[in-house]
């Protein structure tokens, strides 16, 4: 398959890459130039893809080189920051800028299903973003050594129905609880910044509930923690973790729960079509 990578920050895109070419595509990559680590560059030097780097606004050039490579499919990986956009400094094409004006909502699903439409139109797909990496799906249960004890499965359980409406609102997909009371809301800054504030304004013990939405597009904006996730929570002085089973991409594999498991931490992965109770809970 020729595969286009649109890539954001983070370690998502690199994983992606190296599972593409592992599985024989040949991949181009668009590289967000206010986004995407600069490592990319030797990366796909390292794998043998072609990577153009653009400005977030210039979706006419990206269609225009991935039509040119002769791409058919395109997998988004990588977080892209909303603030970039609504603080300024991004320059809209005419392509991009024509996307914008038809918005009704400038949330998450509204813009970036709106650039999944045109790529559409354009006869290129845009395919499920851990299609290439189902091994690194949460598994559902307790996924560190020690499970959630009965004060913090409360606090998912408080946490759960309101974790899943602002979600289902494209608000946010993660919140801080601390005995049963909501501490922190995730809107546009990011699930790190949600568990440093938490910690700002409560102190030590508090619970992370990271969900993804009740109809989740898999092909962007998927809930996906990594090894910053573990060490903001240590940070804060969080004590206890929920994401969810399948539908959460764990990027730093092991590595993740070793540091959770170091400092004490719990993980559970929920299994949303089995009831919105915490999973593994210890009395």
């Amino acid at each position: 398959m020729k595969l286009g990578l649109i890539a954001g920050n983070g370690r998502f895109p690199f994983l992606v890459l190296d599972a593409a070419r592992a599985q024989g595509h040949e991949v181009t990559i668009i590289a967000a130039r206010e986004e995407t680590f600069p490592e990319l560059t030797d990366a796909a030097a390292r794998t043998g893809s072609a990577i153009h780097w653009m400005s977030l606004g210039q979706l006419g050039k990206c269609i225009q080189v991935l039509e040119k490579a002769g791409v058919t499919h395109a997998v988004m990986a990588g977080q892209v920051k909303h603030t970039r956009i609504f603080a300024g400094g991004i320059v809209p094409d005419l392509t991009f800028l024509s996307l914008l004006t038809k918005l009704t909502a400038r949330n998450t699903d509204g813009l970036i299903g709106a650039v999944a439409r045109v790529l559409h139109d354009h006869g290129i797909q845009l395919l499920d973003s851990t299609a290439l990496l189902t091994p690194l799906l949460a598994k559902p249960g307790v996924l560190t050594d020690r499970a959630p004890n009965e004060e913090e499965g409360k606090d998912f359980a408080f946490g759960y129905p309101m974790a899943d409406a602002i979600a289902g609102l494209d608000i946010g997909q993660t919140i801080a609880v601390k005995h049963q009371a909501v501490v922190a809301v995730e809107a546009m800054e990011g699930t790190d910044e949600v568990i440093g504030r938490a910690g700002y304004l409560a102190g030590p013990g508090v619970r992370v509930i990271k969900v993804a939405k009740p109809k989740q597009d898999m092909r962007f904006d998927v809930p996906v923690i990594g090894l910053a996730t573990i060490q903001a929570m240590r940070v804060a002085g969080a004590s206890a973790l929920s994401i969810d089973a399948g539908k959460t991409l764990v990027l730093d594999g092991d590595a993740v729960f070793a540091s959770a498991n170091e400092a004490g931490i719990a993980i559970v992965g929920r299994t949303t079509d089995a009831g919105q109770g915490p999973a593994g809970t210890e009395s």
